[in-house]
């Protein structure tokens, strides 16, 4: 529970609210069993929502959902003739009644909004499963659709892992579909040594035969070598059966049905008499708590101030981070234009070499920011912080009269946009090394966004801002330069747009809302360009006046994805990887931008296989280009279905 721990640090300082944390973990017992989302599949024909099936559908799911106030697992049909549909549902053997009944509320909701209007779904959660079909999906052995789950951090000893992982697992299928398990469903661990353990759970729907539960379940645990291999946790998902280990427990031991109506009602009279007990001491304590609270964060507020003013100060006398003008100078041949690198929005760059033979690259801003001397030095000093093998490293700065220059270290072969969209040098980026240049992309936002000690969103992401080192490997750059030349502006004006049209999403280039998902979808206009090999502004003129986006959702929408991939790279790619990349690509460019991913899910999902990513809605068109707009928006509505199978080479 993140706002308990925190709540706790604040106040461990303040050391005046030691015990609110048992206060807060009571309060927060509520929110401690909420289900996690795994995935939702939606497939069929689409109904319209005033259809008798809309309707039916409606007492389906209302019937389930009532049913889990007694039931983990529960099967049953509404409707007649043609109009019949089948549902169940599936919880966690281990969770209790209460657990069960909110995961069955919450996928019940979720699948209402998610699938209304189509005739198959069914929705995983981590601790239940419901599902829904036209079809009879009663007693039958289903192991599609699939999907598998993963840690993207693994153990430091794979193979010893996964041996005693393989014993464990192995062991659980076993008991588990032997007619001594009626409710098809065990949990296990095994020691891999004397600090880690692992952790197993196995479990079939009930309704289907056990030898149909030990099929299920043998063919879900194949599928973790190629998923999983190594994952300090996983799971697979199918629709009758589901497996899952971890090196954290995660389920309860010695699990047990749901207690009777009698021993229940003993209960919640036991339970209202001790609430009404902790209520009368509780109160009047929350109340105290908020004041001592309150005292607390002024403290805090205080002495971040303090801390913040030191910081300030050491920046300001940090000359470690500062170069003369005349030694930039000199580094740079008086600026010379052989020197010249290249012009950007913020100002000329030149590659200039130190006296001790390092070599640097010098940004020298343009004069237009009325940044002062110490804003202008902390903004650097908080770049200069920023380290990542996948950005470029900010060495230190150089201010003198109006001359304001950021000193960057030398990246040597270029910016992407070089090598990518030019025909000779295009060669050289064999998908190995553009799907390297991907992830490292990937892992350089996500650390501006998630891991680095400030949050920072870049808002001008382009081929041309990512650097490629001697071995190719990319180094994003700029990261924070609108924010330097243009801080005053944009702290107060977010009408100041920074970027480059074309990679700036809909919300942002309009009405000038930015967050970490406009750089998700840069990121993935850059990734739909590494795909094809061609720039975004190439399209408008060549393909029949289609965006970038739009010709490649057209493709996508029709099953010909391998159509949109770089000729270069047909005869050699894996073709399911480079599909995968294009699907990422679109769930980035999504009009929608609270449905696009953050990078954390970006880099889980490079990980994945394709058929086990979530599908695409309609991309943000760029303003002004579309023909296309009315014709695609009506099949936008629907999640497109497509499996691997759909594509194939025309």
């Amino acid at each position: 529970m993140p706002y308990v721990s925190r709540t706790i640090m604040l106040c461990f300082d303040c050391k005046l609210l030691f015990f609110v944390s048992s206060i807060f973990i009571y309060l927060d017992l509520s929110t401690a069993q909420q289900p996690i989302l795994v995935y939702n599949y939606c497939d069929g024909n689409n109904y319209t929502t005033n259809s008798p099936f809309n309707f039916t559908l409606n007492c389906l799911i209302s019937s389930l959902s009532s049913a889990s106030l007694t039931n983990r697992f529960y099967n049953t049909t509404a409707g007649q003739n043609l109009d019949t549909v089948y549902g169940l549902f599936l919880c966690r053997g281990d969770v209790t009644s209460e657990v069960c009944q909110s995961c069955i509320s919450t996928a019940s909701k979720e699948i209402m909004q998610g699938c209304l209007v189509e005739e198959i779904a069914i929705i995983w959660y981590d601790k239940c499963m419901l599902r829904y079909s036209t079809s009879y999906i009663f007693s039958n052995l289903e192991e599609t659709p699939q999907v598998a789950e993963f840690d993207p951090e693994n153990v430091n000893d794979s193979e010893q892992f996964n041996q005693i992982l393989g014993v464990l697992m192995n062991n659980l299928v076993s008991q588990a579909s032997s007619l001594s398990s009626p409710d098809m469903f065990v949990t296990g661990k095994e020691n891999v040594t004397t600090f880690q353990t692992i952790y197993g759970l196995v479990q079939c729907t009930p309704d289907i035969s056990h030898s149909d539960c030990n099929r299920c379940l043998l063919g879900a645990l194949a599928q973790i070598p190629d998923c999983c291999n190594g994952s300090k946790a996983a799971g697979v998902y199918r629709p009758s059966c589901n497996l899952m280990y971890s090196i954290d427990a995660f389920f309860q031991d010695g699990s047990a049905p749901p207690p009777s109506s009698t021993d229940t009602n003993s209960r919640d009279r036991k339970k209202s008499n001790t609430l009404h007990i902790v209520l009368i001491i509780t109160i009047p304590t929350v109340v105290i708590v908020i004041l001592l609270f309150i005292m607390c964060f002024f403290y805090l507020q205080r002495k971040n101030r303090k801390r913040k003013d030191n910081f300030m100060d050491e920046i300001t006398n940090a000359e470690s981070l500062q170069f003369s003008f005349s030694s930039i100078t000199t580094a740079t041949n008086n600026f010379s234009d052989a020197n010249k690198l290249g012009v950007g929005g913020f100002g000329i760059v030149y590659k200039g070499t130190l006296p001790d033979g390092q070599e640097i690259a010098v940004k020298r801003l343009s004069r237009n920011s009325t940044q002062g001397e110490v804003e202008f030095k902390n903004e650097v000093a908080l770049l200069a912080k920023l380290q990542h093998r996948n950005l470029v490293r900010l060495l230190g700065f150089c201010l003198e009269g109006e001359e304001k220059q950021l000193i960057y270290e030398f990246v040597p072969n270029r910016s992407l946009d070089y090598f990518l969209f030019d025909p000779m040098k295009s060669a050289d980026l064999k998908w190995e090394r553009r799907y390297r240049i991907i992830e490292g992309i990937a892992r350089g936002l996500l650390y501006l966004h998630e891991d680095s000690q400030f949050r920072i969103i870049h808002r001008d992401l382009k081929p041309s801002n990512i650097l490629l080192d001697a071995d190719m490997n990319p180094k994003i750059s700029d990261f924070g330069m609108a924010r330097l030349v243009l801080m005053d502006q944009t702290r107060h004006n977010t009408s100041k747009i920074v970027g480059t049209f074309g990679y700036m999403p809909p919300e942002y280039a309009v009405r000038g809302l930015f967050s970490v998902k406009s750089d998700a979808f840069s990121f993935g206009v850059i990734l739909l360009e590494i795909v094809s090999g061609k720039k975004i502004s190439s399209f408008y003129l060549t393909y029949d006046g289609q965006t970038h986006l739009e010709y490649a959702w057209r493709l996508w929408l029709d099953g010909k994805g391998l159509e949109f991939i770089d000729p270069l790279l047909k005869d050699s790619c894996p073709t399911t990887e480079v599909l995968k990349c294009l699907l990422i690509g679109l769930l980035c460019v999504q009009e929608d931008a609270m449905s696009r991913p953050t990078m954390s899910s970006v880099a889980v999902m490079l990980k994945k296989r394709l058929d086990a990513l979530p599908q695409p809605r309609q991309p943000a068109f760029l303003i002004g280009s579309s023909n296309v707009q009315s014709d695609v928006s009506s099949a936008s509505t629907k999640t497109p279905s497509i499996t691997l199978s759909s594509f194939s080479a025309r």
